[in-house]
């Protein structure tokens, strides 16, 4: 079993010290520093270039969002997993852009914290329901006003709209595949004929399409469907 080495970023000790029993649990982990700062977690990296960092997003001297970036350039392979207090649009969208795997809120149990470590290592990202969620509501939800009637204006095929609900829910593609007894490479074909129609830059953009259109309810939103 492969063991990953993980560097701690955040200006509380206490904090720290939380997270560090936490990881020390999960049985593929190493925790083999901590770091106040992006200023301390750049000099520590010039000696150890860990598997993956624990992100703060607020921090003094350099902050999460400055150090992710100069972190994502220098040493791409590096996973980065931002854990914040902070659960606003703007953070989420600066932290991710910059270059970090997963967003997670700190109330974040040792199940989701495994759970997107578990993600990222595997390649993909990983946000946190409660964030999802909450992005959803605040920024991109229609209210009940201006909710879009129920309609298919770009024309999916129902297997185009089948393989939308699941990945909303969270499902892989070799998932998709197997409960649709179809081939991972045309789950492949039907995401980016929804991408295409869609207008969809990503992800999260077909998540936002699929509830304004009334594909799923946002209470079947997957926190690992981005």
């Amino acid at each position: 079993m492969k063991i990953y080495q993980v560097i701690i970023t955040d200006d509380h000790q206490i904090f720290r010290n939380g997270l560090k029993l936490v990881l020390n649990e999960i049985n593929n982990i190493k925790v083999i520093g901590e770091a106040e700062n992006g200023k301390e977690l750049l000099q520590k990296m010039e000696q150890v270039v860990p598997d993956i960092v624990f992100m703060d997003v607020k921090m003094p001297e350099m902050n999460g969002i400055e150090t992710t970036r100069l972190i994502h350039e220098k040493y791409p392979e590096v996973k980065i997993i931002v854990l914040s207090m902070y659960g606003t649009e703007e953070h989420f969208k600066h932290m991710m852009s910059a270059g970090a795997c997963a967003y997670l809120l700190k109330n974040a149990d040792k199940t989701e914290i495994e759970t997107a470590i578990n993600s990222v290592v595997e390649g993909k990202n990983y946000f946190s329901e409660a964030l999802v969620k909450e992005l959803l509501r605040k920024n991109y939800f229609l209210s009940k006003e201006e909710k879009v009637p129920f309609e298919n204006p770009d024309n999916l095929t129902q297997r185009e709209i089948e393989v939308l609900q699941l990945i909303c829910k969270g499902h892989s593609n070799a998932e998709i595949a197997k409960s649709l007894n179809i081939s991972p490479r045309t789950v492949d074909g039907h995401r980016a004929n929804i991408l295409d129609k869609t207008s969809a830059k990503n992800s999260i953009s077909m998540v936002i399409y699929a509830i304004k259109r009334g594909y799923v309810d946002l209470n079947e939103i997957s926190g690992n469907a981005l």
